[in-house]
């Protein structure tokens, strides 16, 4: 009998586990964007439009765009002073969103739907720590804070933990999700923001706390990170993250494969540059069974375009593409 999409990502997350094909990128998960903090939190954003987020950051989505973005100038930042920081950062009260009569009917109603297709229902938390302190400040001045004033970052990032840590245990009391999706980007596409020294000083162990919350409430942490972070590659596995998804070609793949010898999946592998608009069919299916080739015999990998979620790509012909790819390099090399 074959196995079900759920029953091979498991495999896929077994140390020594036999996958017998690669997943169709998010084929087991199915993710559930209606419950009542991320329509508090980022429900006003809207395109054409700037919002302001619970936070008081300005959030831009211009028409000609995929998507919203923070927008940050020196006018318009919410915390112009890290040393005074308690002046200016005022955070989100979520429990009356939390507590309201009725507020989870839907997404209850939305995740038992999913299960009963034999699927996992996959909750959402974007904008994680270190976004939040750069929404807040700028990206500029957090990265200057962060090595110049590290008590006072310190104790902004508390906050920000603390608010993340709420959040979480709403979302696992209320709903229990299967999986939870927690999006921080600490890259650009071929670098960290800062060093990995920065990085396990103020964002370590406050993330080794957080996916213990998810992981002890037996739920699956995948980390989404667009971006380079192979200098912090084993960090990630030793502090709970399950899935890295997001995982860019300008990481050494291969390389990080052999050095987690199955302690985390990787996901992605597909570079973004084929999802445009004159993309070609042949162009797709190549970068992506370039992808599958390269990083598939590795083990605890699922293929998939970086960003975006289940038929995330910006444009409509991508996602079947890469799938149809995906299924004939399975045709090929497991008879599948």
């Amino acid at each position: 009998m074959e196995m079900t999409a759920v029953e091979i990502l498991n495999e896929t997350l077994k140390k020594d586990g036999r996958p017998p094909r690669l997943l169709l990128e998010w084929e087991p998960f199915v993710q559930m964007m209606n419950d009542p903090i991320q329509k508090f939190t980022r429900g006003n954003r809207a395109k054409g439009q700037d919002t302001l987020d619970r936070w008081g950051t300005t959030i831009s989505w211009p028409d000609y765009v995929p998507a919203a973005m923070p927008f940050i100038t020196e006018e318009n930042k919410v915390c112009k002073d890290i040393t005074e920081w308690q002046k200016y950062v005022h955070v989100p009260d979520i429990m009356p969103a939390v507590n309201e009569p009725g507020a989870w009917d839907d997404v209850l109603q939305l995740q038992k739907e999913i299960r009963e297709q034999g699927l996992l229902s996959m909750a959402f938390m974007g904008t994680g720590m270190f976004e939040q302190l750069h929404y807040l400040l700028g990206m500029e001045d957090a990265l200057v804070a962060l090595m110049v004033e590290p008590d006072y970052t310190d104790e902004l990032l508390d906050v920000i933990f603390k608010f993340r840590c709420n959040y979480a245990q709403a979302l696992i009391d209320h709903l229990h999700p299967d999986v939870i999706l927690s999006h921080d980007d600490w890259g650009s596409h071929d670098s960290l923001f800062f060093s990995p020294e920065i990085w396990r000083k103020f964002f370590k162990e406050r993330y080794r706390q957080f996916y213990k919350l998810w992981r002890d409430a037996g739920i699956l942490v995948i980390h989404h990170g667009d971006s380079y972070c192979e200098p912090i590659t084993l960090d990630m596995a030793e502090i709970g993250v399950q899935i890295w998804q997001g995982v860019l070609p300008q990481n050494n793949i291969v390389k990080m494969q052999k050095e987690l010898a199955g302690s985390m999946v990787l996901m992605g592998g597909i570079d973004s540059v084929i999802d445009h608009a004159d993309q070609t069919e042949a162009e797709i299916r190549q970068e992506t069974r370039r992808a599958c080739e390269a990083y598939a015999p590795g083990g605890h990998f699922i293929p998939s375009l970086t960003y975006g979620g289940k038929d995330g790509a910006l444009f409509p012909m991508t996602d079947p593409m890469i799938k149809a790819e995906i299924a004939s390099y399975n045709h090929d090399v497991y008879g599948i």
